[in-house]
Parts: structure tokens; C-alpha cells; sequence
């Protein structure tokens, strides 16, 4: 995971690359199978009530974004800014 962040934060694909910040873990999910978690990454990035009950279940860890930066359309509120953490965090 510590690999995959840092791959993210210093220009990876062109689809993990943030304009603005860096990424950061809010949340992780552990499975024994390569295919249980490819099911479960699917499901998160392409079903949105999935979506919107993982993010219910992470709400307090969530930042908010700063004047609407980083929002989703169906998930007003609730997604993480495209800023980063202050260094004292």
C-alpha cells in the first residue's frame, strides 16, 4: 500500500495523479484474495450506493474540501480535498 501511495503522489498514471495535494489513506480494506479485493474495488468505483455507504462508514475521518474543491456531484459533502494535510498532522 505504502508503495501504491508513493507511486500516486509522485506523477503515476495519468488517471491516479492529483493536480492539486496528495493522496493520503483514509480507509483500507484487507482480503487473503487477489480476486475478493478486485471484486470489491469494482464494486466501490462502480456502483454508488456502495460508494455512498462506504463513505457514510468513514464520515468522521473524511476532510472537508475547501470551497468546493474535490466535491462529487452525487456525493455532496463527503469526498476528500485535493489540498493537503498541514505539517503538523
Amino acid at each position: 500500500m505504502k508503495r501504491r501511495i508513493t507511486e500516486h503522489n509522485n506523477g503515476g498514471e495519468k488517471f491516479t495523479t492529483r493536480k492539486n495535494g496528495k493522496w493520503i489513506v483514509v480507509y483500507a480494506e484487507a482480503y487473503r484474495s487477489e480476486e475478493d479485493a478486485r471484486k470489491r474495488e469494482y464494486r466501490i468505483k462502480h456502483n454508488g450506493n456502495t460508494k455512498k455507504e462506504l463513505f457514510k462508514r468513514i464520515e468522521k475521518s473524511m476532510l472537508e474540501p475547501k470551497s468546493g474543491a474535490g466535491r462529487s456531484e452525487s456525493i455532496p459533502g463527503n469526498c476528500l480535498p485535493k489540498t493537503q494535510l498541514p505539517a503538523n498532522t
